[in-house]
């Protein structure tokens, strides 16, 4: 940067810059069932998001001894105003939905009732000490092809899966999960992540009417930094 503030930690690593924004943690808390005989889960931020473009919101399952799943994600509001979003469980044989959550955007808010702000050149907050700001972890997309079969409906639903251990600092992106993805037919190819704790996996499933094998969709993964 030619002006400006900027700091670095002790690894040499920029952590704060006026000219660039970094991924800043807006709301945390936990989401429980809430309607759909406890298989939707309808959660709302503790302040809204203002960003114009959608936020995203990162999940952590709470652990169980069978298997997890989310999908069907959306969030809640409109551009400057996200105040919440909605997941639901995979199916009545895997948990209901239970977990931590956060949601970030590459902007701050003005949240600290004292501290430091910084702003770009635009005007654009890019941090506010009351807004920590969370890092990516790791990301996962060479998926493993495990097997395909018959829904009741007639739809071809498909299993891929990572070996995966799931620390309880590390979320997944949702967002991804919330997105129908092509399908090469009329009916796009629905998308879930699921979680065998015991296993030590985490698994994507795909329903669509026909049956692209083809999977990259990659798996995100970030922590709140403290």
């Amino acid at each position: 940067m030619a002006y400006g503030l900027e700091f670095t930690n002790n690894s040499n690593v920029v952590t704060i810059d006026s000219e660039f924004s970094r991924l800043m943690v807006i709301s945390t808390g936990r989401y429980a069932p809430t309607e759909e005989g406890g298989m939707g889960s309808t959660t709302y931020f503790t302040r809204p998001v203002t960003s114009l473009e959608p936020p995203l919101v990162f999940v952590r399952p709470d652990t169980v001894a069978g298997i997890a799943g989310l999908g069907n994600m959306r969030l809640i509001g409109s551009a400057g105003n996200w105040t919440g979003f909605y997941v639901r469980a995979y199916s009545n044989d895997t948990a209901q939905p239970n977990g931590r959550y956060f949601v970030a955007a590459f902007a701050a808010q003005p949240v600290a009732g004292y501290g430091m702000r910084l702003w770009d050149g635009t005007g654009k907050l890019l941090f506010d000490s009351g807004t920590p700001n969370a890092s990516f972890t790791r990301c996962f997309q060479g998926w493993t092809y495990i097997r395909s079969e018959l829904t009741p409906q007639g739809l071809y639903r498909n299993y891929y899966s990572v070996p995966f251990d799931f620390p309880q600092n590390e979320f997944i992106l949702i967002n991804t999960f919330g997105m129908n993805m092509t399908s090469g037919g009329s009916i796009p190819r629905q998308l879930y992540c699921t979680w065998n704790f015991g296993g030590n996996a985490l698994y994507a499933v795909t329903v669509a009417a026909n049956n692209p094998f083809n999977f990259f969709l990659p798996a995100v993964f970030a922590k709140i930094n403290s």
